[in-house]
């Protein structure tokens, strides 16, 4: 087994570019939502900072979507039964 496998994968830090939309939190607690392409924040009092991936940023508008494989509502007529 070599020791790339055994490596832990390194957590990003302040200045480096985010790749995965979703909240990140530092080793201070701060939490932050950030979007692919925006830069990881520095702390303004303590500098450079270590962001870990805590939660995926939901899908916005995933319902507002027209989607091929999405059923259409049903229509209700009136069959004006006597």
């Amino acid at each position: 087994m070599s020791n790339d496998q055994n490596k832990e994968r390194m957590n990003p830090i302040s200045h480096e570019i985010v790749e995965v939309d979703g909240v990140y939190r530092n080793e201070w607690g701060r939490e932050v939502t950030l979007k692919r392409g925006q830069e990881f924040p520095a702390d303004v009092q303590l500098g450079t900072a270590t962001w870990e991936l805590i939660g995926l940023e939901p899908a916005e508008n995933v319902f507002d979507q027209e989607s091929p494989h999405r059923q259409k509502p049903r229509l209700h007529v009136d069959r004006g039964d006597k």
